[in-house]
């Protein structure tokens, strides 16, 4: 029952329970401060004018480059323009 609730996720990614503790709560902690920092861009929009944006770039990437064989993210490819930024 332990295994299955705490260790089979993290060992199939390759982790510890704890290095999978750590990388979890630290992609949280990072996706709580985008969010606030876009609440706070959308009441006083000339703030945090890139911060979501960037947090989700930063994020994807990381997460990207964990799992091996994957392609760049799209937003590093030439064609992918976004329409705007939050």
């Amino acid at each position: 029952m332990i295994d299955r609730w705490f260790r089979d996720h993290p060992r199939s990614v390759g982790e510890s329970y704890a290095e999978h503790l750590g990388v979890a709560t630290s992609f949280g902690a990072r996706l709580i401060a985008g969010g606030v920092a876009c609440m706070i861009h959308g009441l006083l929009p000339n703030l945090f004018t890139r911060t979501g944006s960037n947090t989700v770039k930063r994020l994807y990437s990381q997460m990207v480059a964990r799992q091996p064989g994957s392609p760049p993210p799209a937003y590093q490819q030439p064609e992918w323009r976004p329409e705007y930024e939050i």
